[in-house]
């Protein structure tokens, strides 16, 4: 018979934790019923999992290296509770995206309660990540449908075009800027607030620049649109940020939005999926439900 998942989720807290009492306590059962479990593993594998130390417990070599299957064993157990569970309770579909920041901070909530209105049986777990690791990830399997702002190496994918946003340009209103449009070479005179490098917008942002034969001057890297537009406020420098995006900011006298001149800062947001034919039929009607308004 195989180790049952409590008994190798009990180990994995022993080594991590370094402590058996203290993964007994966790696993909720007693020491003794622990130690019996563990034994019983060591038992079934014919090999030492864990050695005792003046500090209590440590994986042995053989333990070390059990622990990155046993984790990834354990995630696969969770999952198929997860799913089983979701049937349980009347789902019958359940579909995975990883969406960029812009897309997920403007245009995908709406798109996804008007989709879960019409298929309340379907459950879409969301996960933000960067553009370049959402194509990566689309590729390995690991989402079914990925919401990109920079289609660049998406060659062996299937492409679909999502939405259109348009860049503006943030600056503090006691800046000498007084124009109605600017373009973006203008703005390189000045300190510049932005999201951290590996964001699709930051990037575009530093490869316009070189073109520009100038450099962009970071004085900030913040980690939210929000806390870029605070940076702006506070007088730390200008910033480039999605227009829908500004206008959910309680805008005051503190900043000025001026709209940019450049043709690239009309961005067209994307869906990527491996293979559109091999989706499962619901991950096709939420890509078919999303392009609908492209």
């Amino acid at each position: 018979m195989l180790p049952d998942p409590s008994s190798l989720a009990l180990f994995l807290n022993a080594a991590e934790m370094g402590s058996i009492s203290r993964a007994a306590e966790v696993s909720n059962i007693a020491l003794a019923a622990a130690s019996r479990r563990i034994a019983l593993l060591e038992h079934h594998y014919k090999v030492k999992l864990l050695k005792r130390t003046s500090r209590g417990v440590e994986p042995t070599d053989a333990g070390k290296a059990a622990i990155p299957q046993i984790r990834q064993l354990l995630n696969m157990v969770q999952k198929i509770d997860l799913d089983l569970s979701d049937y349980a309770a009347g789902i019958t579909g359940h579909v995975r995206i990883q969406a960029a920041t812009s897309a997920l901070a403007q245009f995908l909530p709406d798109d996804l309660v008007s989709f879960s209105n019409l298929h309340p049986q379907v459950r879409v777990d969301i996960e933000e990540r960067w553009s370049h690791e959402i194509v990566q990830s689309v590729r390995a399997g690991a989402t079914d449908i990925g919401v990109i702002v920079d289609k660049d190496n998406c060659d062996d994918l299937s492409v679909f075009d999502y939405r259109q946003d348009d860049l503006v340009a943030i600056v503090p209103a006691s800046y000498d800027i007084r124009r109605s449009r600017i373009r973006f070479s203008e703005l390189l005179a000045y300190d510049f607030v932005a999201l951290e490098g590996s964001t699709a917008l930051t990037r575009r942002l530093l490869v316009e620049a070189m073109t520009a034969r100038g450099a962009l001057r970071l004085r900030v890297q913040v980690r939210s649109f929000d806390a870029v537009y605070r940076m702006v406020e506070a007088g730390l420098g200008v910033a480039v940020l999605p227009r829908n995006i500004v206008r959910a900011f309680a805008l005051d006298q503190r900043v000025r939005l001026i709209p940019l001149q450049d043709a690239w800062a009309t961005r067209r947001m994307h869906l990527c999926v491996a293979s559109f034919e091999r989706l499962p039929a619901v991950a096709r009607k939420l890509v078919e439900h999303m392009t609908r308004a492209a």
